[in-house]
């Protein structure tokens, strides 16, 4: 009987170990996140993949609904329509104190963004123009390179 307690407490010391072993390398995960990522050059865009514009709208406006933040709100919190993906204030705002401006930029067109930057930024977690992650609230997108390059597509496309 001795020997079984035994056994169950250290069955559960390896068990309390493991959890806050794992919520340590929890909040180093976070923290890599919020480093900035590497400089690094945008990766070409392959020649063979073309966007496929329809299906870039439906991710756009039903998947990603990149028009929730990317335009600007009246009083009233609903999107003024003749702004939608060109920007405003952020209608979220972040628990912490920001020290950068409010604002979510136009992605109407992708402005400022080359094709293959635009890609690396749908499939590498949000990784802007200058290498480094672009800050919360924007989400970290992984999508396929068709997926992106479809976005890509319907985006120029307006």
């Amino acid at each position: 009987m001795r020997l079984v307690r035994g056994w169950a407490w250290a069955v559960a010391c390896a068990g309390l170990v493991a959890v806050s072993g794992s919520s340590w390398i929890g909040r180093a995960g976070v923290a890599a996140q919020q480093r900035p990522a590497p400089a690094t050059a945008a990766p070409a865009v392959p020649a063979a993949l073309k966007g496929d514009v329809a299906h870039g709208r439906y991710l756009v406006e039903k998947v990603a609904m990149c028009g929730e933040c990317h335009s600007a709100r009246d009083q009233a919190g609903t999107i003024i329509e003749t702004t939608r993906l060109r920007g405003g204030s952020m209608p979220a705002r972040v628990p912490w104190p920001a020290d950068w401006p409010l604002q979510v930029p136009r992605i109407l067109g992708l402005p400022a963004y080359t094709d293959a930057e635009a890609m690396r930024l749908l499939t590498e977690g949000a990784i802007k123009r200058n290498g480094t992650k672009a800050r919360a609230p924007m989400p970290r997108y992984y999508m396929t390179p068709q997926d992106a390059a479809d976005v890509v597509a319907f985006l120029r496309s307006l």
